[in-house]
């Protein structure tokens, strides 16, 4: 008898942006699918991707990754000329596009890709919705933070 696979319900982290959590306010996170090359499939497999400085742009009523460096595998295919920064497709129902359409043409918002991980097989991309900081703003966080661990610190040790 051959042993059972065990039930993986996907939620593997491929990447983070933490950097977009000290640049923005994120109000809201939406989830993505993203249409991708097979050797790019291979280089997420082997984690190989960097959002740090990519972002979501809306052109022609679609979504699309921009920025985001996808560097491929030296085993890669002969025949493709791979292109580690093309725009890549975000796939979102019509009615969350046009929503976001409003926000950001309108409300002043900007889409950032704040992580990327698998879903049942399938890499998936989480947007945050998000403002703009300013520098007070990121030091306000930076102090607020540093608070809360030296609070910690302070609980644990008395």
């Amino acid at each position: 008898m051959a042993k059972a696979k065990k039930k993986q319900d996907g939620g593997s982290t491929i990447a983070l942006n933490k950097k977009a959590g000290h640049e923005y306010f994120i109000e809201q996170r939406i989830e993505a699918g993203i249409a991708l090359e097979g050797w790019e499939v291979k280089s997420l497999r082997a984690g190989r991707i960097q959002l740090k400085e990519s972002y979501v742009k809306i052109l022609h009523a679609e979504a699309f990754l921009i920025g985001a460096h996808i560097s491929a595998l030296a085993a890669a295919s002969t025949h493709i000329n791979p292109d580690p920064t093309r725009s890549r497709k975000l796939l979102l129902k019509r009615s969350e596009l046009n929503r976001f359409i409003g926000l950001t043409e309108r409300a002043g918002y900007t889409l950032i890709p704040t992580a990327m991980y698998w879903k049942h097989g399938r890499a998936k991309l989480e947007i945050g919705l998000a403002k703009g900081k300013k520098q007070h703003d990121k030091r306000a966080t930076e102090k607020d933070r540093d608070w809360k661990r030296e609070k910690e610190r302070i609980f644990k040790t008395g």
